[in-house]
């Protein structure tokens, strides 16, 4: 007897309405009995001859309505596991060939360099020979780097941080400490050659630029805020664009409010009035607090680990809304601060569903309610999903 898949699970399985699970199914799709797989309707052809053995994309076999449609049902699930529901905005997917930031894996192995993305469950590396998910002035440096990679003797395993910059390419590989002249000469004739905005090499002891001509920034609210190698950003221009404003429309136009785990400040530079920006990382956090100085913003910037000392209460109700984006763990001891705080508005980012929903039903016990919710999927075609959200006071909370 034949079966249907109805959805997709969040690790990409098709799944049955009774269910069977199947690798590389997409919705309305037919297993049968022995396991073999019919193509439906929302089946595509995977446009990347590397799908699915790279890890690089797990989804490539959606069309864009069932991919949008795995982010939509990745972010109720995770609402409906906490016992919660909200209105769903509709989900903004990134175009193919927009990533602006990404991390390669690189490695010396029969006789050359290896660049790509690893083997799904596997630290195998798919040595790139296309992408479609890189924007091209990221991918068209994978050949040309393999080959300085060789020049330069590389003969261990390393990563290979890739970022688009105001400038160009910022380029960050660990695992490599060239020295000598002739190290230097590869380095600079590359870089000049192909536009790099920055070269930075890791070999354990921290970043060391070894090109840098003019320094490197990167664009957040129309403030230029120097970029520290490696600094988290995200994934594409369009999918910032629209957790911005989210963001934005979540809180209005507050007085005073509260950027938590402000990072490089991609909400705090497009806020209105005054700004408090707390982040644990100090590279970041440096960078944006220079770059507020040199701007006249009204935004003060602290060094402050919110994992060890979320603020209180008290703290919070200072302001007059509250912007976290926590990583992946979530923010479970800020949000139980933030649940018994006063403030008006909360516009809470996240990449990862289900410690969002966690942290969601926290503060809805607590009398907040959740407005809605914007999925957004910035990783096309990969079980990443992200999304943003407006908790508000209910009037009977007090």
């Amino acid at each position: 007897m034949s079966d249907t898949i109805i959805r997709v699970a969040a690790r990409g399985d098709g799944v049955t309405a009774n269910g069977r699970h199947a690798a590389l199914a997409a919705p309305g799709d037919t297993l049968s009995a022995d396991g073999t797989l019919t193509p439906g309707p929302h089946h595509q052809s995977p446009p990347c001859g590397h799908f699915p053995r790279c890890g690089g994309c797990q989804l490539q076999h959606l069309d864009d309505e069932s991919y949008a449609g795995f982010v939509t049902d990745r972010v109720a699930s995770a609402l409906d596991a906490q016992g919660l529901s909200a209105p769903l905005r509709p989900t903004h997917v990134s175009p193919s060939h927009s990533r602006r930031r990404a991390t390669l894996h690189a490695e010396f192995k029969g006789g050359r360099v290896l660049i790509g993305f690893s083997e799904e469950k596997s630290h195998a590396i798919v040595d790139m020979a296309e992408c479609h998910i890189l924007d091209p002035a990221l991918f068209a440096l994978v050949a040309p780097l393999r080959i300085l990679l060789q020049r330069l003797g590389f003969k261990r395993r390393g990563d290979v941080h890739l970022t688009l910059a105001d400038q160009g390419a910022d380029i960050l590989i660990t695992g490599l400490s060239p020295d000598g002249l002739d190290a230097a000469e590869a380095i600079i004739g590359f870089c000049q050659r192909y536009g790099v905005a920055r070269f930075s090499v890791d070999d354990g002891l921290g970043a060391e630029t070894r090109w840098e001509p003019e320094p490197v920034t990167v664009t957040l609210g129309g403030v230029a805020v120097p970029l520290p190698p490696g600094a988290f950003l995200q994934a594409t221009r369009d999918g910032e664009a629209t957790l911005v404003a989210a963001v934005l429309d979540a809180v209005g136009r507050p007085r005073t409010t509260a950027d938590l785990f402000a990072g490089l400040g991609t909400f705090t530079f497009a806020l209105p009035g005054k700004v408090y920006a707390a982040e644990g990382a100090r590279d970041a956090i440096m960078s944006l607090k220079g770059a507020a100085n040199v701007t006249g913003r009204l935004v003060f910037g602290e060094h402050r680990d919110l994992y060890r000392r979320p603020l209180t209460k008290a703290e919070l109700d200072r302001f007059d809304a509250i912007v976290l984006d926590p990583p992946r763990a979530g923010a479970r001891d800020q949000a139980e601060a933030l649940a018994e705080a006063e403030v008006a508005t909360v516009a809470y980012v996240s990449c990862n569903p289900s410690s969002f929903a966690r942290d969601a039903k926290a503060m809805v016990e607590k009398g907040w309610s959740l407005d809605w919710v914007q999925p957004v999927g910035q990783f096309r075609w990969s079980t990443h999903v992200e999304l943003a959200a407006r908790f508000s006071r209910q009037p009977s909370a007090g």
